[in-house]
């Protein structure tokens, strides 16, 4: 009976090694996973960023009508930018010419506010800013540090405002941001086929694959 019970024992102890071997081996295995695909995440973005011109408007404040002044300043330089920026600009040439174009942005920009009877300071810059994960349709765009048109009104303490104004993820629907054909083929010939992948990947499905 005794020899019987410490067989028993010894089955459960190698069973029991067994088990946490196992968990040891995944969790290694997963948090390799994870290194690999942050750095494959940060390389993306890196190489992103050089290609995209993205845009960020700061209200004063939250107040409705400071929130409401914003959208009005982005409609403003958005229908400025559609007539006027060059259709086949490349993003360098795009972040060229909105830099030679600055003051007219500002200027159009101030001009809005004026105009709605509020005497905020104005300022717009192409500038580096960080932006947290967007999404638009089913491209995502990762979390990192991006060249930006950056409009500022007032204190610019208030919720902003951004897109993506090369390729243009801005013009059709200036409310919800989409991907236009147009736009997806831009990113596709600069992106290589595994990196364009992953901005289209179903994000969802690979978190919950994971920890399955």
């Amino acid at each position: 009976m005794g020899t019987t019970h410490i067989v028993s024992t010894e089955k459960r102890a190698v069973r029991l090694c067994f088990i946490l071997a196992f968990l040891l081996a995944f969790l290694l295995t997963a948090g390799m996973y994870q290194r690999a695909d942050a750095a494959e995440q940060a390389g993306l973005q890196e190489h992103l960023a050089q290609e995209v011109l993205r845009f960020h408007v700061l209200a004063n404040s939250d107040s409705s009508g400071d929130q409401e002044l914003k959208l009005k300043v982005r409609d403003a330089v958005l229908s400025m930018l559609e007539e006027d920026m060059p259709e086949s600009a490349n993003a360098d040439e795009t972040k060229a010419w909105v830099r030679a174009h600055i003051d007219e942005i500002e200027d159009i920009s101030r001009k809005t506010v004026a105009d709605s009877g509020a005497g905020y300071p104005v300022s717009a810059a192409v500038t580096t800013c960080w932006f947290p994960d967007r999404t638009y349709g089913d491209v995502t765009f990762p979390a990192g540090n991006y060249e930006a048109l950056r409009i500022e009104i007032g204190a610019a303490q208030g919720h902003n405002w951004w897109c993506v104004i090369y390729p243009g993820l801005c013009f059709m629907d200036t409310t919800n941001a989409v991907m236009p054909d147009e736009s997806r083929r831009r990113l596709k010939n600069v992106l290589t086929e595994e990196e364009y992948s992953r901005m289209t990947a179903d994000t969802d499905f690979k978190i919950s694959w994971f920890f399955w």
